[in-house]
């Protein structure tokens, strides 16, 4: 590839699936994917995704993560196109921050990315968000990839995100009482 592709491995040395998600065979591929790297993470996940709002199964994998010490950054949109996408994110906040997840909220516009990587040399890019609509309703595809170099890329993109056009959410400020609780309790 050249230099211009931000990709510094050989032809060949880069491993990509693609990996689709439908409502038969494949209800739950791409989670399935997600999952399997998180549990596996040794030193850094980090997601950036539109709509945050996954299932039980996969909240608890990223708080397992952070607690065995993976660094677990998750990047959301701030301003989003419909509020209670926001919303929803929101209300698993305190659940995330209390595990040591740290999020970063984008706030110049909506944030439509669907990326991720872990460790060194896995990452996905797709359609999926990981909300109940595209984990078990939407078709839905993403590639995963198996490349050094394009992790590498990948992560630098999201750091400078991060820390250029995000806003971190500081955990203090985070509500003890979820979305939810306020809406069943006095």
């Amino acid at each position: 590839p050249s230099a211009d592709a931000g990709v510094g491995s050989m032809p060949g040395d880069a491993k990509a699936m693609l990996v689709l998600r439908d409502n038969a065979r494949r209800s739950d591929a791409i989670e399935r994917e997600y999952r399997r790297a998180i549990r596996g993470a040794e030193r850094e996940v980090l997601i950036a995704n539109a709509y945050f709002f996954p299932g039980y199964g996969f909240l608890r994998d990223l708080r397992n993560a952070a607690r065995r010490g993976v660094a677990v950054s998750l990047i959301f949109q701030g301003e989003p196109d419909t509020q209670i996408a926001l919303t929803a994110a929101r209300t698993l906040y305190r659940h995330l921050v209390d595990a040591g997840v740290r999020i970063h909220e984008y706030c110049e516009r909506p944030f439509h990315g669907k990326v991720a990587l872990v460790d060194d040399d896995w990452s996905t890019v797709g359609s999926s968000n990981l909300d109940p609509l595209s984990l078990s309703l939407n078709l839905e595809a993403n590639v995963f990839i198996r490349d050094a170099s394009f992790v590498r890329d990948l992560r630098e993109r999201l750091h400078d995100l991060m820390e250029l056009h995000c806003k971190a959410v500081d955990p203090a400020s985070v509500p003890r009482r979820s979305f939810w609780q306020s809406l069943t309790r006095p």
